[in-house]
């Protein structure tokens, strides 16, 4: 078994863990271009804990929510680039708008989101708190956003044919 794994997988995965007395944490996201601010987010959220499990949005998920435009990269390539983190220990890639459904069956120590997700819009919150676990919320690395990330390279990709449009004197 590698470290991309099938939710049931997770959902097995998770409740062995959590027998053997280490804490799973678990978090989520797009991931669309992977950058630092995501690289250090999910060596935070590993730090608080003995697992860290990544559920990726599937494509149909991304553009949904944000747009037929997105992703950029398919799924299986976003999934491997973060199995690739040392700080990462497993992902699986989830279909649904939000992951409620998966985190109500792993039902992690610890939930964690960017502090950009006010606590009551965070996915699997209440599950999580009521069976006993925390949602801890991870400030952003500035400067850091695949939205921004995204535009400025269509900016930059449209300045570049605007330039090549124009007659040379």
């Amino acid at each position: 078994m590698g470290k991309i794994v099938s939710q049931d997988e997770l959902v097995q995965i998770s409740a062995r863990e959590k027998r053997e007395g280490r804490r799973v944490v678990f978090t989520n996201g797009c991931f669309d271009l992977l950058h630092p601010g995501h690289v250090r987010c999910l060596a935070d959220a590993r730090r608080l804990g003995d697992l860290l499990i990544v559920a990726v949005n599937s494509d149909q998920s991304v553009r949904g929510n944000k747009g037929t435009a997105r992703p950029l990269v398919p799924q299986q390539d976003r999934a491997e680039v973060l199995a690739a983190l040392a700080s990462v220990d497993y992902v699986a890639i989830f279909d649904e708008p939000t992951p409620r459904a998966l985190i109500s069956r792993v039902l992690p120590n610890i939930l964690v989101k960017g502090a950009d997700w006010a606590p009551d819009q965070v996915a699997g919150r209440e599950e999580v708190e009521a069976a006993g676990g925390r949602v801890v919320s991870i400030p952003l690395a500035p400067g850091y956003s695949t939205t921004n990330l995204v535009e400025k390279i269509r900016n930059t990709a449209g300045n570049s044919q605007n330039a090549a449009a124009k007659p040379r004197p």
